[in-house]
This record gives C-alpha cells, structure tokens and sequence, in this order.
C-alpha cells in the first residue's frame, strides 16, 4: 500500500479537525476526480509500517484532532492493508472518530468481507462516485448530489441505510 499524502490538520472531509490520510490506488476513474494522480497504486510513498506509527503518534498526541478521515485514490481498493492501521487508531482514541470516502456504494462494501470489515470501523462512510454532472459545492463533505454520509453504526444497527443529517454535526 503507498500513501499519496498526509494533511495533519483539515477542516474539509469531516467535522471539526482532521488528519487526512490518502491512501493511493483507485479503478473507478470518475471523470472530473479531482485526484486522478492519486489513481495509481504507486503514486507516492510507500505505507511502511514505521510511516503509520509516525503519523500514528502526531495523531494521537494532537489533542485538537476530532478524527482521521481516510481519502484517497480509494482506500477502499487497500481495505486488507488498511484495517490495522484503523484499528490501532481505534484503540489508541477511542473517543475520536473515522470518517472514510469511497467510489462504492455502501451496499458494494458491505457485499465484500473484507471491505465490510473496514466500512464497520468507520463512523461515516461518504460513499459512490463522483459525479460531474451532480457537482454541487454547496454540499458539505462531498462532491456531488449523488454521494451519501452513511452513518455507518446506525446503519448497523438499524439494519438499513442511514443517512447524516447535516444539522447533528
């Protein structure tokens, strides 16, 4: 798994103060990506594992950070790879949230054991592709009208697809 980029502080993919990690590699190729260098698998650095400590570490010792959002490329395509690493960050913040995006469908996810695994650590998922023709920048969190904020733990729970609502963040 490579890493395209690291953001330690944002305020553009989720609530409050995120570390973004972008995670290299996507085959949906949404016409108007605005990543597309992002859609190899390797582009950037590779992921070692002292890399993840080391942005493991500025994560937690941040104590601003609401949450990790994960971006990519896809990293839903290094589901297998990236679930370690959500799970450390789990167990190290319990408190903070995992914010995730993703070409996919909730539905394609859940379909896959693997990519399963990884949708069920995330708080929210913003899923399906990016759409030019539904652009809206008035959304917060996506960019188009066809995306969802899959509240992934309700969804869980009520055993249906639940949407964010943006006046609860």
């Amino acid at each position: 798994m490579n890493l395209y980029g690291y953001i330690p502080e944002s305020v553009n993919e989720g609530p409050g103060l995120r570390a973004v990690i972008f995670i290299s590699g996507c085959r949906h190729a949404c016409p108007g990506c605005f990543s597309p260098d992002s859609w190899s698998f390797r582009s950037g650095e590779q992921f070692t594992e002292e890399r993840q400590q080391q942005i493991l570490r500025e994560v937690t010792a941040h104590p601003l950070l609401d949450g990790i959002t994960l971006c990519g490329g896809d990293p839903f395509f290094s589901a297998e790879q990236c679930i370690p690493l959500v799970r450390r960050f789990r167990a190290a913040c319990p408190d903070r949230t995992v914010w995730a995006y993703t070409g996919f469908l909730y539905e394609e996810l859940v379909a896959d054991p693997v990519r399963a695994e990884l949708a069920g650590l995330c708080d929210v998922i913003i899923d399906g592709p990016y759409v030019a023709a539904e652009r809206d920048v008035s959304l917060p969190f996506r960019g188009s009208r066809n995306q969802r904020l899959v509240d992934v733990q309700a969804t869980l729970r009520e055993n249906r697809i639940v949407t964010l609502e943006m006046d609860a963040l």
